[in-house]
């Protein structure tokens, strides 16, 4: 693939725009540099900012499809392969003060060996650990370990939000053995939750073992080895989440 041009990337309202220096560090995008596959660029867009709209709709590097998928046309989790790019949708904990997975983020993101776009609305809490690493420079070094870690991050995240959700299922049935009453709403929320998470964490699982399956030229044997374990370990979480919930029904 030919390397694109930095000015082609240059988005004045862009959330950032980074080129990866294939060393675990990153640096500010110029129209100058040269994006290729020994240093792809990060794009991050909130696709509600008029600049970042406007790229999305108009720029030649991104098929018409992804445009529109990457503008908020598309929610649960899935992933598309289209030609050599591979577009993605992930949904992500809301890191609100309340953590209600009833309002999940959802982060939208086309990736190919040169450059990854990724856009949200909301912001995505579970970026700011991969950004950390990039800023001390112990990041990702390409595309393909870009993806892992943050797919690696945001089942972290998920996967702390459902040992909560475990353990508020358990003390609710402590304190129902008690003969306490739960909060007004308490049930309605939880319920709610579990809901939630079982329509969107079930298909996002599905969306990091087809990663780990699907042979992308920029992935590594590796890359797609910890994919599988991140889906694996998200796998695993619900279903402790899945047998607790139905024991004690």
């Amino acid at each position: 693939m030919e390397a694109i041009k930095g000015s082609d990337l240059n988005v004045p309202d862009a959330v950032f725009a980074w080129l990866l220096d294939g060393q675990g560090g990153v640096k500010p995008l110029t129209d100058a540099d040269s994006v290729s596959k020994e240093n792809p660029c990060w794009l991050h867009l909130n696709y509600t900012h008029p600049d970042s709209a406007q790229w999305l709709a108009t720029t030649p590097l991104l098929p018409n499809l992804v445009r529109d998928a990457l503008a908020g046309e598309s929610l649960r989790p899935r992933v598309s392969r289209l030609g050599e790019g591979t577009l993605i949708t992930l949904r992500c904990i809301n890191g609100s003060t309340d953590e209600r997975p009833d309002q999940l983020v959802a982060m939208r993101l086309y990736i190919d060996e040169r450059m990854i776009v990724s856009t949200r609305q909301r912001k995505v809490l579970a970026l700011d650990d991969v950004v950390s690493d990039l800023q001390e420079g112990s990041g990702p070094t390409d595309c393909g370990s870009w993806l892992v870690d943050i797919c690696d991050a945001l089942t972290d995240h998920a996967s702390e939000f459902i040992e909560q959700l475990h353990d508020k299922i358990i003390d609710l049935e402590d304190n129902l053995l008690e003969q306490e009453v739960p909060p007004r709403g308490f049930l309605a929320l939880l319920r709610k939750q579990l809901i939630v998470m079982r329509r969107y964490m079930a298909p996002q699982r599905d969306v990091y073992a087809r990663l780990a399956s699907e042979r992308l030229s920029w992935m590594t044997d590796d890359q797609r080895r910890r994919m599988q374990d991140i889906a694996d370990r998200l796998g695993r979480g619900w279903m402790k989440l899945t047998a607790v919930s139905r024991a004690r029904r």
